[in-house]
């Protein structure tokens, strides 16, 4: 199906390093749209969103300052399936909206969507083609633990509440090997950069 602009999904586990790819993508002059930013801004404060998040759960939800309390959120998460799903139903058709209005705005040749759930929502339906950021699950736990500086049981938590390697690695276009030097990266992303430009102008003399 043609989109316009052409977009490209972005994903990967936790610690895979898709930040720094993403990044790298942007020296290029390629607009990146982040899910994960879409995720904060429909729940900044005085959004809609959050006032219904506090109603439901209680006050405790939102932080002195206003802004969600993002630790209180996550155990609802991770514990409590049925409430997971009413937040999902809750928040994701806004996420999306946010998404896809920043998409549409793009104006380079081609566009980063990056996100970690982007197998996981319906977001997957929004990209031309796919690319993986991989490392093995021992060295993911390890970068993890060294970034996030968080718990293993926490990053357990959230391995567990995306799906599995090997079925990324299935419905993945296209796989970058991130296991090698951070320093190797900028250099190595040109190579997916020359096929992305030349995806996105096949799509424009097709449509």
């Amino acid at each position: 199906m043609y989109r316009n602009p052409y977009i490209v999904g972005l994903t990967g586990g936790i610690g895979s390093g898709k930040s720094t790819v993403a990044a790298a993508f942007r020296k290029l002059a390629i607009d990146v749209v982040d899910a994960d930013q879409a995720s904060r801004a429909v729940v900044d404060p005085g959004m809609p969103a959050l006032k219904i998040i506090a109603d439901r759960f209680g006050s405790h939800m939102i932080c002195s300052d206003g802004n969600l309390n993002r630790t209180a959120m996550r155990k609802i998460i991770f514990s409590k399936m049925n409430e997971k799903e009413w937040l999902e139903k809750l928040l994701h058709p806004l996420i999306a909206e946010w998404i896809q209005d920043k998409l549409l705005s793009a104006k380079s040749k081609y566009v980063i969507l990056e996100s970690p759930l982007l197998l996981e929502t319906d977001q997957h339906n929004l990209v031309n083609t796919l690319l993986l950021i991989d490392i093995p699950e021992k060295l993911q736990r390890a970068r993890a633990a060294l970034r996030d500086k968080t718990t293993e049981k926490n990053i357990e938590a959230i391995i567990n509440n995306q799906i599995t390697r090997e079925e990324r690695r299935d419905k993945a276009d296209y796989i970058f090997d991130n296991s090698g030097p951070k320093k190797n990266i900028d250099r190595n992303i040109r190579r997916f950069h020359e096929i992305f430009l030349k995806l996105a102008a096949k799509s424009e003399i097709l449509c």
